[in-house]
């Protein structure tokens, strides 16, 4: 990442790159990657959802293959505007309501808030 900042690269990808760190490191790492890359394209694989709920779009896939994609919100809800997760059968929402209720709750509300700020 450090190069990526000195060279000013205009697109940066990374394979789970947070993925043996603690929760905080990685939310420092993700506060990090949206101020100094904030007008980069950004790849990220990631398993954790807390790392990639706010991203602007998510493609998820299965089996090789692309299921979903959209932004995360959107791949929650059946309708802009719903409140809870409402789309129970996406392979995205699953995800989510496979953790536990209060998690899935924190997941819900901060795509919810990335989509607002985004619109």
């Amino acid at each position: 990442m450090a190069r990526a900042i000195v060279r000013k690269s205009k697109i940066l990808v990374l394979d789970e790159a947070t993925a043996n760190v603690d929760l905080e490191t990685d939310n420092f790492i993700q506060r990090k990657l949206r101020e100094r890359f904030s007008s980069c394209t950004v790849l990220i694989v990631a398993h954790r959802l807390a790392t990639i709920i706010d991203s602007d779009r998510i493609l998820v896939m299965a089996d090789g293959q692309a299921k979903e994609f959209n932004h995360p919100y959107c791949l929650m809800v059946n309708a802009v505007g719903d409140e809870c997760i409402t789309r129970q059968q996406g392979y995205f929402s699953k995800m989510v309501l496979e953790t536990d209720a209060e998690t899935a709750l924190s997941l819900f509300e901060m795509a919810k808030q990335s989509y607002d700020k985004s619109t």
